[in-house]
């Protein structure tokens, strides 16, 4: 099949049904944000993260279009499990992935917990991994998908007392380069998004205001930056791939 009757069929595909997408890290900052500007663009979300409540209470506040569906994406079973409710929800794989759950935490290498690292990998690394090593033969198969991933300026810029962050998203930037070099002509599109430091609650810890190289929250991307931004990349003509987006305050 060449490319161009490739497109031509997804295109029809998508012209007649409901899209649908999977987002972790969603009950909060930008996984929320994300799915809030999907659902605006009348997408189906599965909206993924560990606590429940919270979760249920902002998927209730987007609409019908939103499913709360608790997952630990750092555990591979949890991982198995959510797989088989999203093709059970949406009957089969979804449209678009947007692998945003991320874990963050300061820390000297010398000073970091292996059991910090690994976990740090699992989650922002591994886990996007397993979602898209899901889903990806059917994107394949009906010649259509968009995978997105949420990177970080730290991405391609070093910072000290990031090594568990830093290796992570790295290594999502190293596969999101390997997706780009086996999907093109698919018609599965693949983009990365690298934001730099978004007002979040991964900085409630922090005191960004006191410590050299650290922008202040009040200068700091809002996560509705990044959810217009994953908005724009998936509304592009599907002959259009948006290899990768960077992000920074004005």
């Amino acid at each position: 099949m060449s490319p161009e009757t490739t497109l031509e069929r997804a295109a029809d595909a998508r012209a007649t049904e409901l899209r649908t997408a999977v987002v972790s890290g969603a009950s909060r900052g930008i996984g929320l944000a994300v799915a809030r500007a999907l659902v605006g663009k009348n997408i189906r979300v599965a909206m993924l993260a560990r606590r429940w409540e919270p979760l249920r209470e902002a998927a209730q506040k987007l609409g019908p279009l939103a499913r709360a569906m608790p997952c630990d994406v750092g555990d591979a079973d949890a991982i198995e499990a959510l797989v088989g409710h999203v093709r059970a929800e949406f009957g089969g794989a979804p449209d678009i992935i947007v692998n945003n759950a991320g874990l963050f935490k300061l820390s000297t290498v010398d000073a970091t917990d292996t059991a910090d690292f690994e976990r740090a990998l699992d989650v922002n690394l591994v886990a996007p991994f397993r979602l898209i090593r899901a889903f990806l033969p059917e994107m394949r198969s009906r010649a259509r998908g968009h995978i997105v991933s949420i990177g970080s300026i730290a991405d391609h810029t070093t910072f000290a007392e990031n090594g568990a962050y830093s290796a992570s998203k790295f290594g999502l930037r190293g596969l999101h380069g390997v997706l780009r070099a086996e999907l093109g002509g698919t018609g599965v599109r693949a983009t990365l998004i690298s934001p730099g430091a978004v007002d979040t609650a991964l900085w409630d810890d922090v005191d960004t205001t006191g410590r050299p190289g650290f922008l202040p929250r009040s200068r700091m991307l809002s996560p509705d930056a990044v959810g217009a931004a994953v908005a724009y990349v998936i509304g592009q003509p599907l002959d259009v791939n948006v290899d990768e987006l960077r992000l920074s305050r004005s």
